[in-house]
């Protein structure tokens, strides 16, 4: 079983190293009358794909923490492509915020055609939020469940197809997930493992969405978006920002390719009625066994459910 165990591990990193070899595919399909929702697009990956999308001319509602970040981004997107966007304000730390701000864009917003979650961080301390939350674990897992959760009923009306994507990562390879130690309050917490954990739990989610929403119009699919220059981290210490910032961004690439493979998987023809699935930007892949377990998976979702506050109805 060990040895077994080994191979199919390797196999998967074969897979994977020849898929970042592999130029990532684009689309020149046009988004215009489309609407799509996003967190986490005031930079980084999230602003490459708000640019991107907005540049084939979708209109935006974005979901964002600073609202003078998010000003600048609508006055930016605006002015370059003139499309219309809106943006509404939630801590993805307080998950209650989230709720509110779902109702909001159900009530508020006519059509959604796109659903992006974009927003993550990683830190090397443990750190808890007012609710006891795990900060990793909420703003990565928990509140993007909440939000895309929440928008199910408002996604089902639109008479067109409707895509998810949530911006996972690689580093659900980390793992550190344990379904009974969710918040770290029994284990030794690392930086790597704890946001291993979170990107793991955020996966096993797509395939329980996936699940559940089988025969309707709407798709649910994971991406990694690359090894690119972003400023997720900045939160940490001197020595993280030093580390990031003058030695690890020079292997990094331009995050421009993270924002034209979410385009590509927002609008591809070829993706149509594709679900459950991870891509590493734009290229199927196998994610980690561990993140494979849909026994666990099962669990969680009702843990989730249980987290959030939220009833069972999809």
């Amino acid at each position: 079983m060990l040895k077994y165990l080994k191979q199919y591990q390797m196999e998967d990193m074969r897979e994977m190293m020849a898929n970042n070899k592999t130029p990532h595919l684009c689309s020149d399909v046009s988004l215009a009358g489309k609407t799509a929702v996003m967190s986490g697009a005031t930079s980084g990956v999230g602003f490459s794909a708000a640019e991107e999308l907005a540049r084939f001319h979708c209109d935006l509602v974005l979901v964002a923490r600073n609202e003078t970040k998010a000003r600048a981004v609508k006055q930016d997107l605006e002015s370059r492509f003139g499309v219309k966007i809106r943006y509404f304000l939630a801590d993805f730390t307080l998950p209650e915020e989230v709720k509110k701000v779902s109702k909001e864009i159900t009530d508020t917003v006519d059509r959604v055609d796109i659903l992006i979650n974009s927003a993550g961080i990683h830190s090397t301390k443990k750190i808890y939020t007012k609710d006891g939350f795990e900060s990793v674990f909420c703003v990565n897992h928990l509140s993007p469940f909440i939000l895309t959760y929440s928008l199910i009923p408002k996604l089902k009306t639109n008479p067109r197809p409707v895509r998810i994507i949530q911006v996972n990562s690689q580093g659900h390879r980390f793992n550190g997930f344990n379904l009974e130690d969710l918040n770290w309050r029994k284990r030794i917490y690392t930086g790597l493992r704890g946001y291993g954990a979170s990107k793991t739990a955020q996966l096993l989610s797509v395939w329980e969405f996936a699940d559940r929403l089988s025969g309707t119009n709407i798709t649910i699919n994971a991406m990694h978006p690359g090894e690119v220059k972003s400023n997720i981290g900045h939160n940490n210490g001197r020595f993280y920002i030093w580390y990031h910032d003058k030695i690890l961004w020079k292997s990094l690439k331009d995050v421009k390719i993270s924002g034209e493979s979410l385009h590509y998987l927002a609008s591809h023809p070829s993706l149509e009625g594709v679900t459950g699935k991870y891509f590493n930007r734009t290229h199927p892949e196998k994610p980690a066994p561990h993140a494979l377990d849909r026994e666990v998976g099962a669990r969680l979702w009702e843990k989730t459910l249980q987290l959030s506050g939220l009833s069972d109805e999809i």
